[in-house]
């Protein structure tokens, strides 16, 4: 089911968010192109917006901390947790980085945002009232996230310590490699070479469209850029794309099971 009330499996890609440099043009850009509604949060959150779809979060989008100008406007994904301190720990044990130790966000839950030893920055969001995305795999909803790494071998050992995720080869795809969580997957590997040189390594964020041609046509009347224009592949049509501000991520309408 696309709604989700319960929390996610440790390991599992359960939100994502966005620093921008301008968070209402970011907002509007988004309305427009997803559906989505957000405003400005309060300021014991930075102003952090937690953006809607039909009523349920969907994501988050939040200004650039001051004194941070320059950092990259991204996507970050975040991968689900019971116990943020032990994940965190797992994680500098297993050759990742910290970026942003463990920090408790009111009674929402607690995060922290690291690397991979290959460079992926991505987040650990351990539930407190809030498990995540509400919604998620119908149009305008997170429905997969992508890890690009240089390493497979490597991101297989350091994921399988610090979360229990496995990285096993995805049936009728070459080189692209599906991460496990339970027996059942939550997101691929793709190699980084596949992409285009000078390409650090990264994950990222799938949104369902219903018609990935027209959605690609009015992002770009937006201002936003296309990397990859549409194409059809085994999981459906797809196109990876920036916004205005430069954040890549890819839509998708996924073929039907």
């Amino acid at each position: 089911m696309p709604e989700v009330t319960t929390p996610y499996a440790t390991g599992t890609p359960c939100w994502v968010d966005l620093m921008a440099s301008d968070q209402q043009a970011a907002l509007d850009f988004y309305r427009d192109l997803l559906g989505w509604q957000g405003q400005a949060g309060p300021a014991e959150f930075g102003g952090y917006a937690v953006c809607e779809l039909h009523g349920r979060a969907v994501a988050g989008i939040g200004p650039k901390p001051d004194g941070m100008p320059e950092a990259p406007t991204v996507w970050t994904s975040y991968l689900a947790s019971t116990d943020a301190q032990a994940t965190q720990d797992a994680i500098v044990g297993a050759g990742g980085t910290l970026l942003v130790p463990v920090t408790d966000v009111g009674s929402l839950g607690r995060m922290l945002i690291a690397a991979d030893p290959q460079g992926a920055v991505f987040g650990v969001w351990q539930p407190g009232d809030f498990h995540g995305a509400q919604v998620v795999n119908e149009a305008g909803a997170l429905t997969w996230n992508e890890l690009h790494t240089s390493d497979v071998p490597a991101a297989t050992g350091f994921y399988g310590e610090a979360f229990g995720i496995e990285i096993e080869p995805m049936e009728g795809a070459e080189n692209y490699w599906a991460l496990m969580v339970g027996g059942r997957a939550v997101g691929g590997v793709a190699r980084l070479a596949d992409d285009p040189p000078g390409t650090p390594a990264h994950w990222l964020a799938y949104y369902a469209v219903d018609d990935v041609d027209s959605t690609v046509d009015a992002l770009a009347k937006r201002g936003g850029t296309v990397l990859a224009p549409p194409f059809d592949m085994m999981a459906g049509r797809m196109t990876v794309v920036t916004d205005p501000q430069g954040a890549p991520f890819a839509m998708i309408k996924p073929t039907p099971m």
